[in-house]
């Protein structure tokens, strides 16, 4: 029986894929340059970033199969990546202030017969008009470091949300009903 990776450092998606009883043999982080292409609107650059991470683990394990996630929040034609700093998370949160936007889930899985499944799964949230003390209690909680758009759906940002379709599970970084659907059609199965 082949391996499977899961191609990302991301706890979250490793709780994730433990809810629905696939635990990874290992866990290999790919290291991928993360820069939209001039122009690249946020549906087909979360996608491409999925299918890079799985085929770039994949070059170095041919025979396991690979599992490669992305998550972007996506405001109009912006694609909102992690923020780097407190004022990049300032600067997000607060153009997500009052307003809808988009979070885009995508996920690859590379199997050792070469075949590339992919899906993308794209929610909406809204976001309550956030006050500057709003903003700077969350930045201090730190909670907005790592996370696509400066915000954890799952903790505190919660209280920033009074609606929300689609998918909670690919807005928190892993579209469960599809993952479990491409892990099954690559003969993988859940564990106990």
């Amino acid at each position: 029986m082949s391996q499977f990776i899961l191609a990302s450092q991301s706890p979250r998606r490793r709780t994730l894929l433990s809810q629905i009883g696939f635990v990874p043999d290992d866990v290999l982080p790919a290291d991928i340059d993360e820069t939209p292409w001039l122009k690249e609107l946020p549906r087909p650059y979360t996608i491409r970033m999925a299918r890079e991470k799985a085929l770039k683990v994949q070059s170095g394990q041919p025979r396991a199969h690979i599992l490669a996630g992305d998550t972007v929040v996506a405001a109009g034609r912006r694609i909102l990546g992690k923020a780097d700093t407190a004022s990049d998370a300032k600067r997000m949160l607060t153009l997500l202030s009052g307003r809808r936007h988009r979070v885009i889930s995508a996920i690859a899985l590379a199997s050792p017969d070469g075949s590339l499944r992919e899906r993308c799964v794209v929610s909406s949230v809204k976001f309550k008009r956030l006050s500057d003390q709003d903003i700077a209690e969350y930045i201090v909680s730190g909670e907005w470091q790592g996370k696509a758009g400066a915000y954890a759906l799952q903790g505190r940002a919660a209280a920033f949300i009074p609606w929300m379709q689609g998918s909670y599970s690919a807005i928190v970084g892993l579209p469960l009903a599809e993952t479990r659907n491409i892990l099954r059609a690559a003969g993988l199965v859940p564990q106990g």
